[in-house]
């Protein structure tokens, strides 16, 4: 902006006729024929605009001799707790001024919304939600009720009042019965009902608190409770909800409570002895009688060798029962208790039974007195009769003194010797080893069977192996065979059947290892089988199952030939009839002819079959020999033997063949068929299909 027409260099504006101002400045010193320098206003104390000018960047002037920046206090601390005010000045001291609006200007301002600025303001958000068990957490109504209980045995009471509380709770609708405990009630008392929502009908209804009223009655699970009273927060509750409560009842207590309250009246005792004079005299001072309780009419009685004791201060009476070392019955201190015995009863009256009520002065005529006690005498005392056969020295006394008795001759007690009952085994049930259930009935702790340990050790590991076949009506099961072993460390047996293939019987374990009782034999006195009885051709009936001993081990007549003075001569010779056959075979192909020259022989068997024949069935004549075999020793008689060839068609008319026979032979009577069927075994010619196949891939 120009300062105005220069002073000598002309009246225009022009860029050598005035000074530019800087921002707050007024114009220099050097110019021409404006009005006089103008006034530079004071600079503030802190950085701010000039006087109309913007408060922008490049506007603001910093007073340079400024060094205080402090804050003004605003916070500060009364009896404990913070507040806050309004600072009274600026940063470094400055002065605040005032707000310069007025009050109408100050009300535009609140009613007019900055929503030209900022856009319609947005809505506020809704209240949040808050949950019923949080809205009404601790929250619980209390009513005071009563319901009525039938007493049916009692004759002094036929019901009873029983006051409680019903809690409802707000936030889940819950209730709950409590009843107060009341000292020596004799009742279970304190929570009657858990707390859970209460059905109300049948229709699944539970019940609400606007159900619950004053002066009603509800009925939950079948008891009626009247609703007489509540406490101040449930009418308040109530009142704020609407609903109008009926006046409160007086709480019904119970007419037995209330009657037993009420003073008992003595009654009159009709003139005679002082019962303080008695105990002053006689305390401290008890007969004492010996006697004998004899309860060998009845199951399991005994004679009991009791103590009786009458006390002098107030004519009661006590039994005790003696005990000795050893005698196996539980030492109870006291047979009767201390109590005042009745010797003459009144006639009762049978309304009620009598069982359950004490006895009462007016329903005995006559107690028990110390005349009734005395050496010899027989009493009966609460349906025990007890005969005193002896006294202390204090009783003879007394009784000397008081009634001039001088006779105290103890009775002579003569025990009746037990009778001794024979034990009587009971019959075995089936279940597990007799020896093993039989230690149930001599021991009350059972105890294992003792076993031979020496002739565990001594058999360990020996087994007698036996073929054996299933006598059986049923024709599936007549060429099953089963493997049965003998376990000579303790003569238990089990039975194995091997399985095979296509039989549709899977095979396996048959019977577990045990010992077999032979059939006949008792359960108190089982008779086990023994390896003596296990003779070839034998019928061993195992638990209803028949079985019939084909074949065994050459183990068993090597044990039986070096143990033959435990076994009878019919065993042994059994087993070695069955294994003769065998034996010579064994021995004509070891000395005989060398096994080197049968396996060429067989060899050129196979050669020649295969030269004249194109096709032989060879698996027909393994079935066909063995099942001719059927004691299973692969020896046959040779006319059998060449009769079955000749209907198998076996060609046994060569040379090579013939030779063959005569070294399967066994003597001039039998064949050994199993090396004669070495030289046709099953896979010598493929079967007919592979055949075809075979010459159908050549001819390809």
């Amino acid at each position: 902006m120009s300062a105005g027409p220069g002073t000598g260099t002309g009246s225009g504006p022009g860029p050598g006729s005035g000074t530019e101002l800087g921002p707050g400045l007024g114009p220099g010193p050097e110019s021409g024929s404006g009005p006089g320098p103008a006034p530079v206003p004071a600079l503030g104390p802190g950085p701010g605009p000039g006087p109309g000018l913007p408060f922008l960047p490049g506007c603001a002037v910093r007073d340079p001799t400024r060094t205080s920046f402090h804050r003004s206090h605003t916070l500060g601390f009364r009896n404990g707790y913070a507040f806050s005010q309004l600072p009274r000045e600026g940063i470094g001291g400055e002065t605040i001024f005032p707000n310069l609006l007025s009050q109408d200007q100050l009300d535009d301002l609140c009613t007019k919304g900055p929503t030209l600025t900022y856009g319609p303001a947005k809505k506020s958000p809704p209240p949040p939600f808050m949950p019923s068990y949080v809205a009404f957490d601790k929250q619980v109504l209390k009513f005071d009720a009563y319901f009525k209980e039938e007493v049916l045995t009692s004759a002094e009471e036929h019901y009873r009042i029983r006051q409680v509380g019903i809690y409802y709770y707000l936030e889940d609708d819950s209730m709950c019965v409590i009843e107060p405990v009341v000292k020596n009630s004799g009742l279970i008392q304190g929570k009657l009902m858990r707390r859970h929502r209460v059905p109300k009908n049948d229709q699944g209804d539970y019940y609400h608190w606007k159900d619950l009223n004053l002066a009603t009655n509800i009925t939950m699970y079948g008891r009626t409770y009247r609703l007489v009273d509540c406490d101040s927060f449930t009418k308040v509750f109530m009142e704020s909800q609407g609903i109008v409560l009926n006046p409160p009842e007086q709480l019904v207590s119970d007419p037995y409570i209330e009657q037993r309250r009420t003073p008992v009246q003595k009654p009159i005792v009709p003139a005679g002895p002082d019962p303080l004079w008695q105990f002053l005299t006689y305390d401290t001072k008890v007969l004492r009688f010996y006697a004998i309780w004899d309860d060998t009419n009845h199951p399991f009685g005994d004679q009991h060798r009791c103590i009786i004791h009458y006390f002098l201060a107030d004519d009661t009476v006590e039994v005790r029962e003696v005990y000795s070392r050893n005698d196996g019955r539980d030492p109870f201190p006291v047979l009767m208790k201390r109590q005042r015995l009745p010797k003459t009863l009144a006639e009762k009256k049978m309304g009620f039974p009598s069982c359950v009520l004490e006895i009462t002065n007016e329903e005995v005529l006559e107690w028990y007195s110390p005349r009734d006690f005395a050496i010899g005498k027989t009493i009966t005392l609460l349906g025990r009769t007890f005969l005193i056969y002896d006294c202390d020295k204090f009783t003879q006394n007394f009784y000397r003194e008081k009634f001039g008795i001088t006779d105290f001759q103890p009775l002579q007690i003569s025990e009746k010797p037990l009778e001794k009952v024979p034990q009587v085994i009971p019959p075995h049930n089936g279940f597990g080893m007799p020896e093993d259930s039989l230690q149930n009935c001599l021991r009350l702790i059972p105890k294992r069977p003792q076993k031979d340990v020496i002739k565990m050790l001594e058999n360990d590991l020996k087994v007698l192996r036996y073929q054996a076949a299933l006598e059986s009506p049923v024709p599936e099961d007549r060429n099953r065979r089963f493997i049965l072993s003998y376990f000579l460390s303790d003569d238990t047996i089990s039975i194995y059947e091997p399985p095979i293939r296509n039989s549709g019987i899977p095979g396996g374990k048959y019977l577990k290892r045990t010992r077999v009782a032979k059939p006949g034999s008792t359960p108190e006195d089982p008779i086990y089988f023994q390896p003596s009885d296990f003779t070839i051709g034998s019928t061993i009936e195992v638990f209803g199952h028949r079985f019939v001993i084909t074949d065994a081990d050459e183990y068993v007549l090597n044990y039986l030939e070096r143990n033959a003075e435990s076994f009878p001569a019919t065993t042994l010779q059994s087993l070695r009839d069955h294994f003769r056959p065998r034996k010579a075979v064994k021995d004509t192909v070891n000395n005989d002819i060398p096994k080197q020259a049968l396996d060429d022989l067989i060899e050129e068997v196979q050669k020649e079959l295969k030269l004249r024949h194109s096709y032989l069935n060879t698996r027909r004549f393994h079935e066909a020999f063995h099942q001719c075999d059927k004691d299973g020793s692969g020896i046959m008689d040779k006319g059998m033997f060449l009769d079955l060839c000749d209907r198998l068609e076996v060609p046994t008319s060569t040379i090579l063949l013939k030779k063959l026979i005569d070294y399967c032979s066994c003597g001039e009577d039998y064949v050994n068929y199993r090396d004669f069927l070495r030289a046709f075994p099953s896979n010598l010619f493929p079967e007919p299909e592979a055949q075809d196949e075979q010459l159908n891939t050549q001819v390809t």
